[in-house]
C-alpha cells in the first residue's frame, strides 16, 4: 500500500478541471493569457484613440479653405513644410498615448486623478492647435493653446514621473516639439 502512495499522485477535487487531469498550473496560464490580452487591447486603444483624433485634426485642417495660408508670405529656412507640421501631431500623440496606458496600467490616474485631466485637456489642446492655425488661419489663438499645452504636457510630465519615469521620459519630444510649435506659431503672428 505504501508503495502505490509513491507511484501515484494523489489529486484533490479542487485542482482539477472538469475535464479531468489538468492542474491549476493551467489556469494559471489561462488567467495570465487572459490579462496579456486585455493588457493590450488596452494599450491598443490607448494608443489608437489619441493617433486617430490628430490624425482627423490634421485632415480636418488641410481640408479647410485656408490650409495653406501660412505659405503665401516667404518663409525662413528652419520653418518646416505644412506636411512636416501636420504629421508631427499624431506621433506626438502617439507618444502621449503610450505614456498614458502606461501610467494607466499601474494605477496612475487612480492615485493620481489630476493627471487624467492633464492628459484629456493636453490632447484637446493638440486636436485644436493643427485646424485652428492652419485650416482656419487664427495664430493668436493657436498661441494661447501652444501655451496652454505646453503647460498640459508639462504638468503630465511631473505626475507622470510619480508613477513611471520612462511615461514621463516620452512626454520630453513633445515638450519640445511644443515649444517648436509655439516658434512657428509666434513666426506666423509676425508675418
Amino acid at each position: 500500500m505504501a508503495s502505490q502512495e509513491l507511484k501515484h499522485r494523489v489529486t484533490h477535487d479542487a485542482d482539477t478541471k472538469a475535464g479531468g487531469g489538468t492542474t491549476t498550473t493551467t489556469t494559471r496560464r489561462d488567467k495570465k493569457m487572459a490579462m496579456a490580452k486585455r493588457g493590450l487591447r488596452s494599450l491598443l486603444i490607448a494608443v489608437i484613440l489619441p493617433l486617430s483624433l490628430t490624425l482627423f485634426s490634421a485632415y480636418i485642417s488641410s481640408s479647410m479653405s485656408r490650409a495653406n495660408h501660412h505659405m503665401d508670405h516667404k518663409t525662413p529656412f528652419w520653418f518646416p513644410p505644412s506636411w512636416a507640421l501636420h504629421l508631427t501631431l499624431p506621433a506626438s500623440g502617439f507618444l502621449m498615448g503610450l505614456s498614458a496606458w502606461m501610467v494607466w496600467a499601474e494605477g496612475g490616474f487612480h492615485r493620481h486623478p489630476v493627471a487624467v485631466v492633464l492628459y484629456v485637456a493636453q490632447l484637446l489642446l493638440t486636436v485644436l492647435w493643427d485646424p485652428l492655425v492652419f485650416g482656419a488661419g487664427a495664430s493668436r489663438v493657436g498661441m494661447v493653446l501652444c501655451l496652454g499645452l505646453f503647460g498640459c504636457l508639462y504638468g503630465c510630465m511631473r505626475v507622470f514621473k510619480q508613477v513611471n519615469h520612462v511615461a514621463a521620459d516620452l512626454i520630453k519630444p513633445c515638450l519640445a516639439w511644443t515649444a517648436f510649435l509655439s516658434i512657428v506659431n509666434l513666426k506666423l503672428l509676425s508675418a
